[in-house]
């Protein structure tokens, strides 16, 4: 394959995420920009190695949790590469485990997605959190609600209103991950937003928003006009 600098500026992994963002842009091209170049010896470019890589070690989350000396048995990948991918899933790591702010202002669905994208897109289990808010859609604490299937034995409105009673939110939106990758709401999704819904209406809490988050993407249900 020729060198990515001889490529179309369109279709360079680098310019593309510069001109339209990075969530557009597959795993392999994320990681070749951070691999910036490839083995000379065999003629393999930045994306070649890092689609070897993430075949090697079958997702982007073990490449992310791999040692130096696994890392550089790949061709092509000495200690200055590898450092870079491991500083890359330790960043990824801790940004994965930090919470929302408490005092920070709800202001969309995508500030949402961004902070937990990264947090579960991996997860095998589906995970459904409550964000509590105040009068003035401002954090005031993120509550993990359940882990398993969203089904009326596992979410109960009685438990994901306790702490929003507690707390005195005025407000609160939730957040939870497909397995599957795929964000769209499925009948059980539905049927558990409305339940929730009619609850918080019953106790005077707003619920502004159900947000589904996939591999790639996400839904929101108030933007969807569901809610």
């Amino acid at each position: 394959m020729s060198a990515i600098k001889l490529w179309p500026v369109s279709e360079r992994p680098r310019e593309r995420l510069l001109e339209i963002g990075p969530t557009t842009l597959s795993d392999s091209e994320l990681l070749a920009v951070i691999l910036r170049t490839g083995d000379a010896s065999s003629g393999t470019t930045a994306i070649d190695q890092a689609r070897s890589l993430l075949n090697k070690f079958g997702s982007l989350s073990r490449l992310a949790g791999a040692q130096s000396r696994e890392l550089q048995q790949e061709k092509g990948v000495g200690p200055a590469k590898a450092a870079e991918i491991m500083a890359l899933g330790e960043l990824a790591k801790r940004l994965a485990g930090a919470k929302l702010p408490v005092g920070k202002r709800y202001s969309s669905s995508r500030d949402v997605f961004t902070h937990f994208h990264f947090r579960l897109r991996d997860q095998k289990k589906e995970q459904f959190f409550a964000l509590l808010l105040d009068a003035k859609n401002r954090l005031l604490s993120e509550v993990l609600v359940s882990t398993g299937s969203l089904t009326a034995s596992i979410v109960h409105p009685r438990e994901v209103f306790a702490p929003v009673v507690r707390e005195g939110a005025a407000g609160v939106l939730f957040v939870h991950n497909h397995p599957s990758g795929d964000p769209t709401p499925s009948r059980e999704d539905l049927e558990l937003t409305d339940r929730l819904r009619q609850a918080g209406a019953l106790m005077g809490v707003r619920v502004l928003d159900h947000i589904i988050i996939g591999y790639r993407d996400y839904v929101s249900l108030a933007d969807q006009g569901q809610l």
